[in-house]
């Protein structure tokens, strides 16, 4: 059977390839698959980013759901981590998230959350994979006097803001923060949130104009607000993706803090406080190095993930670990939620500097770094997955892991969500990483990168 589900849901080019009959059919399932077996009236929330296909795929979500008697309630523009929480909060059997996430705004995509907020079980994706794809006769819609109705929640965001202020308790006054929006959901909450936590509060790309969103800004082109950070004397910067489930952080200097230096700083303030259980965080394989030692050093043990942020979920709640995350940026308090959510990170985040009286440049410098090297190849779809089975480049990666042994790793993998496969070289000698990532880079190239 087709995939409809990558790891974040599905996704793809706006309207053309995740096409407005894709996403009716999609909610359709959905309403089906977590609707009430009791005969209730089952209900979806819907929130969305700032996307000018939004709007078109939210309606296109909203048919499909209201077609087979289930009601859809719209929050709005909200983050992807209020939908997960109101979805709980209102009582909801669903709910579902129109966003791209990182992506540049030709991209937009589908995620879908179950009553508790959490990502769908397998066994209810492969569900609703099956109705959509194969079986969509199977979807039968109902009478005319059954359809369901499309509801509004005018205080969504508000909603959200406020639960976000009582599950941190710190006030941030003396703390001068600029905040990056990337244009998206965040420029309807940062401001207020942080403004109302007491932080001095600078924010830049909040004019969100539809096709703005993630355009060299946010947490995957972090250089504006490093520079903005320096200039205007803030204490520290914090930059969300379009749908603020993840951040990244800079520091008073302007330098770069990714996800791993917060799993870093989140987990040693965790354990000093007897508030991370069993002395445990969950990270990916992509997480470097300086974590790792850093963690050993710190008696902080480490458990690892599948790759993406639902795996890491999966493996807190199969462990009761509380904290878990990946570098990019996504960072899971599973006490306050069941996804990453930037805004709470960032919060989390200068309550730390705010109680510890210690620079951010101090808190990050606590974890050791190593030279990093990172490239992407884009690979002919036929070899998703395939590309694994080419022994000459196997050969090359056991090779590299051999000569660098402890002192270094090689991590190749595929994206979740596009044919590309990511490179990452660390160790020691950047000269010899940088050779050692670009040999494998065209290695690949040389066999998966052409048309068929």
């Amino acid at each position: 059977m087709a995939k409809l589900f990558g790891t974040d849901g599905p996704r793809g080019i706006a309207v053309t390839d995740l096409t407005c009959e894709l996403a009716m059919q999609t909610g359709r399932a959905a309403a089906l698959v977590l609707g009430k077996k009791d005969g209730g009236k089952t209900k979806i929330l819907i929130g969305m980013d700032t996307r000018l296909s939004s709007d078109a795929l939210e309606a296109a979500v909203c048919a499909g759901i209201c077609s087979v008697g289930a009601d859809a309630e719209l929050l709005g523009v909200v983050p992807t981590p209020a939908v997960a929480y109101l979805t709980g909060a209102h009582g909801a059997d669903g709910g579902i998230m129109i966003s791209g996430s990182h992506a540049s705004v030709e991209f937009n995509g589908i995620k879908i959350f179950s009553s508790d907020g959490c990502k769908l079980r397998e066994e209810d994706e492969e569900e609703i994979e099956r109705l959509v794809l194969p079986a969509p006769g199977e979807m039968k819609p109902c009478s005319h006097e059954n359809v369901g109705r499309i509801l509004h929640c005018a205080s969504a965001a508000d909603e959200y803001i406020e639960h976000i202020k009582e599950v941190t308790s710190a006030g941030l006054s003396g703390l001068r923060v600029a905040l990056d929006c990337a244009n998206g959901c965040a420029a309807y909450t940062a401001g207020k949130l942080f403004t109302a936590l007491g932080a001095e509060v600078l924010v830049i790309a909040d004019k969100p104009d539809g096709t703005n969103i993630n355009k060299d800004c946010g947490s995957t082109h972090v250089h504006q607000l490093m520079a903005f950070v320096a200039e205007n004397g803030c204490d520290c910067g914090i930059a969300f993706d379009g749908d603020a489930d993840r951040c990244i952080a800079v520091d008073e200097n302007g330098a770069m803090i990714d996800g791993d230096r917060l799993l870093a700083i989140f987990a040693r303030s965790m354990k000093e406080q007897g508030k991370l259980d069993k002395d445990t965080a969950v990270i990916t394989a992509v997480s470097g190095l300086g974590l790792r030692k850093y963690a050993a050093e710190n008696g902080i043990r480490l458990v690892s993930s599948g790759a993406g942020k639902r795996y890491v979920l999966e493996r807190m709640l199969e462990g009761g670990y509380k904290l878990g995350g990946e570098p990019n940026g996504h960072i899971i308090f599973l006490d306050e939620g069941r996804t990453g959510d930037g805004q709470l990170a960032g919060a989390r985040l200068l309550e730390i500097m705010k109680r510890s009286g210690r620079k951010l440049s101090e808190l990050a410098g606590d974890m050791p770094a190593y030279p990093q090297v990172k490239l992407n190849v884009r690979i002919h779809p036929h070899y998703k997955e395939l590309w694994k089975n080419e022994k000459s480049i196997t050969e090359l990666i056991e090779k590299y892991e051999e000569e660098l042994g402890s002192e270094g790793r090689i991590l190749v993998r595929e994206s979740g969500t596009e044919p590309i496969v990511r490179i990452t070289a660390e160790g020691g000698d950047f000269g010899r990483i940088n050779d050692m990532a670009v040999g494998i880079a065209q290695r690949i190239k040389d066999i998966c990168a052409f048309e068929i």
